[in-house]
């Protein structure tokens, strides 16, 4: 069976353009402007999430959105092209082999560092792609180390162990979309891996953006 994948797209949006979507489970984040989407305006370090069909239509002065998006991977192959006005750039997209068995939970947060703040070594208990939306941040994991500046995107698999190490002259954030079991609706899916760790205070400042139940993707068989 070929796993779902789950990507990250940026959309740039002239004032007034539009861009329609298939229906997906997916979050979109207003980097800079004003969308509408459904009737509800959404701007600066906002966001919406849903399963339906939709059309995002730019304010007077535009947007830059990040869009998250789950899918099999014949459905992403499908995608509608953007429309006039519109510049679309997919920035990460990864095989989700470490999908949970159970029943899905799409959890979007921003995720905040002090300067020189760190998250010691830990797990998730689901996938997901990260976005760095200010500040610096180094991620070491399976034995590399990689630096990532405002706008760079990594994906972590949730079982391999991550350390993250900010910036240390000034403050740091990431906006991640996570793909987690559906019983850890409004519980962390953080876990240390050191038990010395536990008792250290996480200084990371979390804002939730989504937490929803949301649909499996259809499995496919794989192509020989």
């Amino acid at each position: 069976m070929r796993p779902p994948i789950l990507r990250l797209c940026e959309d740039i949006l002239s004032n007034a353009a539009a861009l329609a979507l298939p229906p997906l489970p997916r979050m979109v984040f207003v980097v800079h402007g004003t969308l509408t989407i459904a009737e509800r305006v959404v701007r600066d370090g906002e966001a919406w999430h849903g399963e339906e069909s939709l059309t995002l239509v730019a304010g007077t002065g535009g947007a830059s959105v990040w869009r998250w998006e789950l899918a099999s991977q014949a459905t992403a192959a499908l995608a509608l092209p953007p429309g006039a006005g519109v510049r679309s750039v997919e920035k990460l997209t990864a095989q989700l082999q470490t999908l949970p068995d159970s029943e899905l939970l799409l959890r979007g947060d921003s995720v905040g560092f002090p300067a020189g703040g760190c998250a010691f070594l830990h797990r998730h208990r689901g996938p997901g792609i990260r976005c760095l939306i200010e500040g610096g941040i180094r991620i070491d994991t399976g034995g590399c180390s990689t630096s990532y500046g405002p706008g760079a995107a990594w994906y972590e698999s949730g079982p391999d162990a991550v350390f993250a190490q900010a910036a240390a002259d000034r403050p740091s954030r990431f906006i991640r979309v996570m793909i987690l079991p559906r019983e850890l609706l409004g519980k962390s899916s953080f876990q240390y891996v050191n038990e010395e760790d536990k008792s250290k205070p996480r200084i990371q400042q979390y804002k939730i953006l989504a937490d929803a139940p949301i649909a499996r993707p259809a499995q496919e068989n794989a192509i020989n």
